[in-house]
């Protein structure tokens, strides 16, 4: 068992920025890979980012260039640097570690960008 934890969030303004981080139990060495995911409401929940234990990145369209994603030497703790908020980047944001090909999940962290 993994246990996922994210924290970081809260509410800004656009245009501004946040770090949310997620850690995974100490329990694990490393996991295969971790990844950012967000969900509006009466939204299906999105892929935002990803990142691999050999640092292997992806993000989806509507963050290039303003998310980056991040990890510590073991993929135990990835951050997502959020710049150049936008209105519709409101979700909560969950975090989840693949570990031997089993995913875990967070509980989420609210995000508000207001306008």
């Amino acid at each position: 068992q993994v246990q996922v934890a994210e924290s970081g969030g809260g509410l800004v303004q656009a245009g501004g920025s946040l770090r949310l981080t997620c850690v995974a139990s100490r329990t694990v060495s490393s996991v295969d890979s971790m990844a950012w995911y967000r969900q509006a409401p009466g939204k299906q929940r999105e892929l935002v980012a990803s990142i691999t234990r050999g640092g292997i990145t992806n993000y989806a369209d509507f963050v290039k260039g303003r998310f980056t994603i991040s990890k510590d030497n073991a993929v135990t703790t990835v951050y997502l640097q959020m710049n150049s908020l936008k209105p519709e980047d409101t979700a909560v944001y969950y975090c989840k570690a693949r570990h031997l090909g089993s995913p875990y999940w967070g509980q989420g962290t609210q995000v508000t960008v207001s306008s």
